[in-house]
């Protein structure tokens, strides 16, 4: 066979990495007397690398995550209320995603919950799993659009091929909103079967502003709590200690208030 039908037939079976290494490869196990397995193994070990890096790509393009926000830019030391391995535990130990277990992380604003839900994602995406970042209003108004088109179980049968949804600032969305209805809907539908990962401002106590009625929250929470891991996180808003350090390069005073207060954990 000549050179030209083998990089042929290796393009016809999108063998990329083999077309454009197997010469290379070929002479080191020629020089190192390498047995054929051996020669084959090093063809598919570059096959596989490339395309394992090449999907992380693409889920991490589909997943749209927060740019810039990932385990490594994570200031954990700043944190108070979380353990950094927990952290690489959930991005690491799928056994929680496979039981469809669901994270909740809870806190004032400013504290990094966004950022923590984020790098989490990231080191699923890293370990091939399909997931995707919703910010709450723009989930909800996706399931009312296919409400309203009579499609809302067809949209969320599209949902299911990601093992996990992010929803962030799920407090901002309010039952004033037409039908908010369905995103209870989505969480009955992925309960015990695909993971959320939430974050939320407000404590469970205060998510009744975000259902139809009492009884839509506790069931809600109850679906979200059963196999959830709850993080409450505590300390000082990024966003203000980013002020207070621009503010005193400058010798501007930043006035201290309570909004940043972390969230207090109050029973339904």
């Amino acid at each position: 066979m000549s050179e030209s039908d083998l990089n042929t037939q290796l393009q016809m079976l999108r063998l990329s990495q083999m077309k454009a290494n197997w010469k290379t490869v070929e002479d080191t196990a020629i020089s190192s007397a390498w047995p054929p397995s051996i020669y084959l193994n090093q063809l598919c070990e570059l096959e596989l690398e490339h395309r394992q890096q090449q999907r992380f790509v693409r889920n991490l393009r589909e997943a749209k995550l927060p740019a810039g926000k990932s385990v490594s830019t994570l200031d954990l030391e700043a944190i108070k209320g979380i353990n950094p391995s927990i952290i690489r535990h959930l991005g690491n130990q799928l056994d929680w995603l496979e039981q469809g277990d669901n994270i909740l992380l809870l806190g004032a604003s400013g504290l990094g919950k966004t950022h923590v839900a984020a790098a989490i994602a990231r080191e699923l995406i890293i370990h091939g799993i399909r997931g995707r970042f919703y910010n709450a209003t723009e989930l909800v108004q996706y399931l009312q659009e296919a409400k309203q088109a009579l499609k809302l179980n067809e949209a969320l049968l599209r949902l299911d091929k990601y093992r996990f949804l992010i929803i962030d600032d799920i407090g901002y969305v309010s039952r004033d909103q037409q039908e908010t209805s369905v995103l209870f809907e989505l969480i009955a539908h992925r309960y015990e079967r695909a993971s959320l990962i939430v974050t939320a401002n407000q404590p469970f106590s205060e998510w009744h502003s975000i259902f139809a009625d009492k009884s839509m929250t506790v069931a809600a929470v109850d679906r979200l709590i059963h196999h959830g891991h709850i993080i409450q996180l505590k300390g000082e808003s990024y966003r203000k200690k980013a002020a207070r350090n621009r503010a005193n390069e400058i010798n501007v005073d930043v006035p201290e208030d309570n909004a940043d207060n972390p969230a207090r954990e109050v029973k339904l």
